[in-house]
This record gives structure tokens, sequence and C-alpha cells, in this order.
């Protein structure tokens, strides 16, 4: 999944954006508020960390203006701003979660699994369709209790199908999640990690629409 993190101390940006990538997302990073605005309401991210005290354009002006343009995304802000008032002016502004400086990276992880979670409709850490299973918190995907190794691209696929159980999500949205902006893609890029990952799965999970994209659907539906 694509995260853009906007962030303008250049040592806080790095560490984070190392620790979110450990943790199976792919990075954006932007430090000036305009061009953080620009990004998010023209690529589509699973979610924004976003800093208050921005150059360009303040935090909180670049977060209204996603949600009067109707961006659902999850965000959530990560600022040094201590005063429980900009607090609560942060969550009336649409923002998700609030976590002030200084913080731990384990809980920043934490967080941000949360607000995807339930932007995606799943409330549980631990993602249950069928035999297969997705545990958010240890990066792992068991089939009948047993671990599959999967590449980091690979459980990132896995990850956002499972996450959105049910849509139809095409190649270009899979793309554009699964890879870096400066990644060179070849155009049956997703569809033979997808091939792999069927593969080391061994069940019928990962169906294909053609001229749509993938589902992972329960038995039910």
């Amino acid at each position: 999944m694509r995260i853009l993190l906007v962030e303008d101390d250049e040592k806080t940006a790095e560490a984070v954006s190392a620790s979110l990538t450990a943790a199976g997302y792919v990075v954006d990073h932007e430090a000036d508020g305009e061009e953080a605005w620009f990004k998010g309401d023209t690529e589509p991210y699973a979610a924004i960390v976003l800093d208050l005290g921005l150059p360009g354009m303040d935090g909180l002006s670049v977060l209204r203006k996603w949600r009067q343009a109707g961006q659902t995304f999850p965000v959530l802000i990560l600022t040094a701003r201590a005063n429980w008032n900009e607090r609560v002016e942060g969550i009336d502004a649409g923002a998700d979660d609030y976590l002030p400086k200084p913080f731990q990276m384990q809980e920043l992880i934490a967080r941000i699994r949360a607000i995807v979670r339930r932007s995606a409709g799943q409330a549980a850490p631990v993602i249950t369709i069928s035999s297969v299973s997705l545990d958010t918190r240890q990066m792992q995907v068991t089939v009948d209790g047993m671990p599959i190794h999967l590449s980091p691209q690979e459980y990132r696929l896995v990850s956002y199908l499972m996450h959105h159980e049910g849509r139809v999500v095409s190649q270009l949205e899979l793309t554009e999640q699964l890879y870096a902006q400066d990644f060179e893609r070849d155009s049956n890029a997703v569809e033979v990690l997808v091939g792999r990952v069927r593969k080391k799965l061994g069940v019928d999970l990962i169906q294909t629409r053609r001229g749509f994209g993938y589902v992972i659907e329960t038995p039910e539906s």
C-alpha cells in the first residue's frame, strides 16, 4: 500500500520513511505543503502522515483542502504541537488520528495499520478469508495455519486485495499501490506477480476478472 509522508524535518522524514518501508508500505515523501496538497489531490494513497508546521501551506490548510475536494483517504497528523486545542482542530478538520512528537515508531506503525484497516472496513488486525489469514502486525500470511514466505511485493499484493475484499481492483490501481513512483514497471508486472502469489498460496484465492482486474471474495459471495 502506498503512503504519503508530509514532513519537512529531514531526519524525522528519513526515520519515518524507513520504518514505513520496513512495515511493508511504499512511501512517497513531500516536505512542502503546496506540493503535498497537489500529490494528495492527484495520487491514490492508502493513507497520509501529515505534519502541521509546513512551508508553503500549513498542514491544517492542506487537510481542509483535501476534505473539501472530497478526498477520503485516512490522515494521521504528526506534529510537535502539544496544545490540545490544536489537536481538536486537527480532528475537526478531518484527521483520523493524531500523534504528537516525540513518538515511538512502533506506535506510529500501529496507528497507520489501524486507520488503513478502518478505511477499508476491516476492524481486526488479522484478516481471514477462507483458509488464508493475513496478520497485519506480523506481516505474515498463512494458509491453514502454515506460514507462507512472500517477498515484500507479494505481501503487499495479498494485503491490498484482502483489505479490499469483494472489490475488483484494476491492474493500474495495483501498480500504483505496489510500486514506488521511480520504479520502472513492465506492462505485465502485476500479472506475473499474481501468478507467483497464486503458486505460493496453493489455493484459489485471487480471481481474475478479465478486462477489469483482480478480486478476492469470500466463498459465500
